[in-house]
């Protein structure tokens, strides 16, 4: 099968186009044909070798953790799927990932993909819309009236967890570039704020939930906005539990488990229009289309998520 890899660490020229084996399936998987897949930061993170102490994998990799396409083949154990199903996932993060033509799946990882859905859309959702949901849903417990934070609005994470913020009526503020603003706004945020021209930390204060895409500056400043009680998830760095025991807030840093359940709960969401991806960018799968890819999502300023077609 076609596949793009990496064979060192370093920048995006380390991304070769290759032919690779068709993944073996488990008796427990199965195998889908990509149709196609999302660029997240932890694909360049990960390609950049900053993420070896918890990612050690052996080369070549394939970097890619967002799924979507048909089944092929099905395990002997596998129950629930059979050959010809749409799906999309987040399958397990190992050194075969998703810039694939195949990939071998989990079944419990895996979810329906409703034929209203296209497979660029369901491509965008299960790392990011996955992220978000267990931010705010699993490690918050968020609730009808909570006031919620969120940095980064116009990326993969923040729009996402806009929506399903929105969903549980919730009020939202979010943090984005002016020039996002309007579509940002109709995605139903209440209170829109400039990063580049005001300051959130002034801003905003008495809020049940800060969701931190941004660590640094931003997540100490977002101590500041919470009420006491208040929920700070964290999907950059672990809070500093000092400034959480004073400000009498409970803080984690939220490293996602994929799981297909959830998944299907927000594959429900997009039917019945609670949640939409915003696919800002679509590159080819080619050498030259990931590079073009990575170098987008590195700038921190992609619109909603970078979907590849395959």
């Amino acid at each position: 099968m076609k596949a793009i890899v990496i064979e060192q660490y370093g920048g995006k020229e380390q991304l070769i186009e290759q032919e690779a084996p068709t993944p073996e399936i488990q008796q427990d998987q199965v195998l889908v044909e990509l149709h196609a897949t999302s660029i997240n930061p932890i694909d360049w993170k990960l390609r950049e070798g900053y993420l070896q102490g918890k990612l050690d994998f052996e080369f070549p990799i394939i970097l890619g953790w967002d799924a979507a396409g048909v089944v092929k083949k099905i395990g002997s154990e596998v129950k629930n799927f059979k050959e010809g199903d749409r799906v999309f996932a987040r399958p397990e993060t190992t050194r075969n990932g998703t810039y694939a033509q195949y990939a071998a799946i989990d079944e419990d990882l895996l979810a329906y993909l409703p034929d209203s859905i296209s497979y660029g859309e369901a491509a965008a959702v299960p790392l990011a819309g996955l992220t978000a949901w267990q931010c705010l849903v699993d490690f918050a417990n968020i609730k009808e009236g909570d006031k919620v934070l969120i940095h980064a609005g116009s990326g993969g994470v923040g729009h996402f967890a806009i929506q399903i913020a929105k969903s549980f009526g919730a009020t939202v503020a979010a943090t984005a570039s002016v020039r996002n603003q309007h579509w940002v706004e109709d995605l139903g945020v209440d209170h829109f704020i400039d990063y580049k021209q005001e300051e959130f930390s002034e801003l905003l204060s008495d809020y049940d939930i800060v969701l931190d895409t941004m660590g640094g500056d931003i997540q100490e400043k977002s101590f500041k906005v919470l009420k006491k009680g208040g929920r700070l998830p964290s999907i950059v760095q672990p809070p500093d539990e000092e400034m959480a025991e004073s400000y009498g807030v409970q803080t984690g840093f939220v490293w996602l488990e994929p799981n297909g359940a959830k998944l299907s709960k927000l594959a429900d969401m997009m039917v019945s229009g609670e949640v939409k991806p915003v696919i800002g960018h679509q590159f080819d799968f080619s050498e030259q289309g990931l590079k073009n890819a990575h170098e987008l999502s590195e700038t921190h300023h992609a619109k909603g998520k970078i979907v590849i077609s395959i």
